[in-house]
């Protein structure tokens, strides 16, 4: 299978999601969870027939809770996010609920708005450490290579496609913030690290094959070549172990409720641009930069 023989294709079909990506977040920009703007958490499990939604913002009505975010989980239990609520108020909205159902409260949680702006700027501060050291070590692992390609361009590589996996479902999710209120959690954070984690498994792999051929007496087919057929020997693994890891997320995603639910999403979609970059999209890179290269 030539792979790098089609990689205007990929480059092509890639730039396009990061397009889309980058003009929803800027469109729609991210629904941030109050664990990052602060705000309150009120969980409750209904005895009987859980209400809908509309009827449960209806009851909720009189009160000034600013935007209320509505979402069910379990069977019978729902997760109430809004402005932060001060523990009067607390007290009249479970009288409240209570009138038309029987109900009982599981959690009641406030996150204050200066906790919040903390955790955003940590949780910056976490990804940006943890995408330097990515870079780090890959051009450390393979320092061993020096030509035609040099260790810290191995690093380089990975550091734009781990962009492109993580850019991709952060459009996703601007998109469902926007038209169904989903929100951008700390789950979901650790679920995109995750994908950070997971693609440069999969990239390291591809890589590893990588060097191996070009450091083998055996082989003396050209750079391009190299990495095609290293491609095409890492291919059926990196599908492989992408596939099984992506049934056991589908599983979660239907059934695991609705406190897992977008956590699994945003994996599922992380997993599978990363599958997809560590195959068609790094290894390119580095064929395209290597002729780059020869040319100046």
């Amino acid at each position: 299978m030539e792979i790098i023989k089609y990689s205007k294709i990929y480059f092509i079909f890639s730039l396009a999601l990061i397009l889309i990506s980058l003009i929803s977040l800027a469109w729609f920009n991210l629904r941030f969870g109050i664990e990052f703007t602060g705000g309150s958490i009120l969980e409750i499990e209904y005895l009987e027939n859980r209400p809908s939604n509309d009827e449960i913002r209806e009851q909720l009505s009189g009160f000034d809770l600013g935007t209320i975010v509505i979402q069910p989980t379990g069977e019978k239990g729902v997760i109430i996010r809004a402005k932060d609520i001060p523990e009067e108020t607390h007290s009249q909205i479970m009288e409240r609920l209570k009138q038309d159902y029987e109900l009982e409260q599981q959690r009641y949680e406030n996150i204050g708005p200066v906790i919040g702006s903390e955790l955003k700027e940590k949780t910056k501060l976490i990804v940006i450490l943890a995408v330097l050291v990515v870079l780090l070590y890959i051009a450390f692992s393979f320092r061993a290579v020096q030509k035609p390609i040099r260790s810290w361009q191995f690093g380089l590589a990975s550091l734009i496609t781990l962009g492109h996996d993580v850019l991709i479902p952060l459009g996703f999710f601007a998109v469902l913030g926007h038209y169904y209120e989903v929100e951008v959690s700390i789950p979901v954070i650790v679920a995109l690290l995750t994908v950070l984690g997971y693609s440069v498994n999969n990239t390291v792999v591809v890589f590893d094959r990588i060097r191996e051929n070009l450091l083998s007496p055996h082989v003396k087919e050209d750079f391009a070549k190299i990495v095609d057929i290293s491609l095409n020997q890492s291919l059926t693994r990196s599908i492989n172990t992408s596939l099984t890891t992506l049934f056991v997320l589908l599983a979660i995603f239907f059934f695991g409720g609705e406190t897992l639910k977008y956590f699994a999403l945003a994996l599922i979609i992380g997993i599978t641009a990363g599958t997809y970059s560590s195959l068609f999209l790094v290894s390119p890179l580095l064929v395209w930069w290597f002729k780059f290269k020869k040319r100046i």
